[in-house]
């Protein structure tokens, strides 16, 4: 039962006023130290996940500038590609462990994170209907020609800079909260919810055969950071 297990001597406060995440981070990981949770941050699979999707997004958008050029199936092939991604594992795998197995147990413990995760919990709500649309924008683009492009960009930007935000906040508030708050029995529980994860782009992590092809398409069409087109 929570209210039976030991309490660290002090407690330190993180504030989203603060914008120096990286000492939130050394803070609570201290704080967790005292209270005897081992836990890291670096523990949960889901980083390398928002890595690999960072880096995604950056390659969509520096692809998306160059532009079709001289091959434009390849150029579709590979923005379709990415959207797939972000919508396989972004938004079908990866949000609803977060809104199920992290955010409950930290809104939970912390009133400021709260209020965060209820902010995060609308962001997943609308991100898969953002995807579709962006992926609707690309075939206009496609099949209608260079008239529709401004659409899409347009549309990319925002979804970016939404989604850079929402990391942003899981960074400086959730993520802080959770290594001060959640004992080692709960991060062993949500390492188990993710570690089911098909981690298609991210380093180390042996990825299921079927999303090879797509793996392909990406890697070798896409330009850094994720792939190796140029």
């Amino acid at each position: 039962i929570i209210r039976d297990l030991p309490k660290p001597k002090k407690r330190i406060v993180i504030s989203s006023k603060d914008n120096d995440a990286a000492l939130k981070r050394e803070l609570a990981a201290l704080e967790a130290d005292k209270a005897g949770r081992k836990f890291s941050l670096r523990q949960i699979r889901e980083i390398a996940e928002v890595r690999a999707l960072a880096a995604v997004l950056k390659s969509l958008q520096l692809l998306q500038q160059r532009g079709p050029g001289a091959n434009p199936q390849a150029f579709f092939d590979a923005m379709r590609a990415m959207l797939f991604y972000i919508d396989e594992f972004a938004e079908r795998q990866h949000h609803p462990k977060e809104s199920e197995w992290l955010f409950p147990r930290v809104a939970a413990r912390c009133a400021e994170a709260a209020l965060a995760i209820e902010r995060l919990d609308h962001d997943h709500e609308g991100g898969e209907a953002a995807v579709r649309e962006l992926q609707h924008l690309l075939l206009a683009w496609e099949l209608l020609g260079e008239a529709r492009r401004r659409a899409f960009a347009d549309a990319l930007v925002r979804y970016v800079d939404f989604y850079l935000e929402h990391m942003r906040l899981e960074e400086a508030v959730v993520l802080p909260a959770a290594l001060a708050y959640l004992q080692a029995h709960e991060w062993e529980a949500i390492n188990r919810a993710f570690s089911t994860n098909d981690l298609l782009l991210t380093p180390g992590v042996q990825r299921d055969p079927a999303f090879d092809a797509l793996y392909a398409r990406i890697v070798n069409s896409a330009p850094s950071p994720i792939g190796l087109g140029g």
